[in-house]
């Protein structure tokens, strides 16, 4: 999923050495901030801060009213080694570039939440040894920018490493104890079903270990999808998957599931418009849906032409648009205040009479029912002296209470 998000290049690594140095932002400006609401990091859209011809957040925010940014990517190093980098190229530790976009975020009373992993690279889970290096890994990047929120994006091909999964569940987790209040997102690959093999040998992990995120957000899109009635489908069924894997109600497991879309042309030709768009908002907010993000802020805006020529482009949507027409939807999203579900009160039960008492020295045959322990019982086959309940595998039916 999601080709389009390339490591940094050599441009975008030399664009980083320039920034660096004309960054005029101490080393720890971007650290002290107040959260925002949990309700902007889940609505905060996809941002590559120094590739694919970043746009000016600050004009975003005063276009759109946005707050909130999801900064794409953290990766290991290129050359190998457990340490969070941009992009592969770029460290964490020694970075003033990004630093200095959040902190003309921060500047105008937004944030920002920073995706680790995506399609392609090396990530850290596949890099380090353990869950708690991994974790002590993104732990620099979370001290390093005062983080109130992180996405873990697994896919291709970390997703489909076991150990990788294990390790980047187990950091999650561990990430979740050591900052009270962090938001924390895991973003993987969306199929018609919901989600495909690798997705729920995932959820399984997280379950494994205990782990529970503030959301689960799939990518309905590289998938064979067609427009929103295609992505609502798969969500609906990504939610029966949450509430089979974690034992959770329908209600709850909407309120741990979240959508992250692709604007404009898909990797694979797939289009998704603002129409499309407004139908997945509007499914997301009736089912009052944890999460409603999409890839990304780069692309949303015009390509000239619009169609790009049958091109999917990382920094323009190949649709007609004006500039920012999708951001406006996480805005909306971000806006709407899911409501507190008033509980559906428990009906009382119409008491059943219970059926002949059972006794051990009568012959019962298929068909006789008799109450034992509170209990009706049905007979499977002939018995005689086999109390009911005794064996799952006996000849008695359990047809509840009486």
């Amino acid at each position: 999923m999601r080709r389009l998000r390339a490591c940094l290049g050599a441009a975008a690594a030399v664009t980083l050495a320039a920034a660096g140095t004309t960054a005029l932002v101490s080393s720890n400006a971007s650290g002290a901030t107040t959260a925002l609401s949990n309700r902007w990091y889940a609505a905060a859209p996809y941002l590559m801060p120094l590739d694919n011809d970043p746009p000016d957040p600050a004009a975003i925010m005063d276009a759109t009213g946005l707050k909130a940014f999801q900064l794409a990517f953290v990766l290991a190093p290129n050359g190998g080694g457990c340490s969070p980098t941009w992009g592969g190229t770029a460290p964490v530790s020694s970075d003033t570039a990004v630093q200095s976009v959040i902190s003309t975020i921060r500047a105008k009373g937004g944030d920002v939440s920073v995706s680790i992993g995506g399609y392609g690279g090396t990530k850290l889970g596949q890099a380090c040894a353990d869950a708690a290096s991994t974790a002590a890994a993104y732990q620099q990047v979370i001290t390093k920018y005062g983080l109130h929120a992180i996405d873990f994006d697994l896919e291709e091909p970390e997703y489909e490493n076991t150990a990788a999964i294990k390790n980047e569940i187990g950091a999650a987790k561990i990430l979740q104890q050591n900052n009270p209040g962090l938001y924390v997102s895991v973003t993987t690959a969306g199929t018609a079903d919901g989600t495909g093999w690798f997705g729920k040998q995932m959820l399984l992990e997280a379950k494994s270990q205990g782990f529970t995120p503030n959301n689960f957000s799939i990518m309905p899109f590289d998938g064979g999808f067609n427009g929103a009635a295609s992505q609502t489908s798969a969500l609906t069924n990504f939610n029966s998957i949450l509430q089979s894997t974690f034992g959770w109600d329908q209600a709850t497991a909407y309120a741990h599931e979240g959508f992250s879309g692709m604007n404009g042309r898909s990797d694979t030709g797939e289009y998704f418009t603002q129409a499309d768009f407004q139908t997945v908002l509007d499914y997301a907010t009736s089912h009052n849906m944890d999460r409603f993000t999409f890839w990304s802020l780069n692309r949303d805006r015009q390509c000239n032409p619009p169609d790009n020529g049958g091109r999917t482009s990382g920094t323009c949507s190949s649709v007609t648009q004006n500039s920012w027409d999708f951001a406006k939807y996480s805005v909306q999203f971000a806006g709407v205040t899911p409501p507190t579900p008033t509980p559906t009160p428990t009906p009382t039960p119409t008491p059943t009479s219970c059926k002949p008492a059972w006794s051990s020295t009568a012959v019962y045959t298929q068909g006789n029912e008799v109450s034992y322990n509170k209990h009706n019982w049905k007979a499977k086959w002939w018995t005689q002296n086999e109390v009911p309940g005794a064996s799952e595998w006996g000849p008695w039916q359990d047809e509840g209470t009486c």
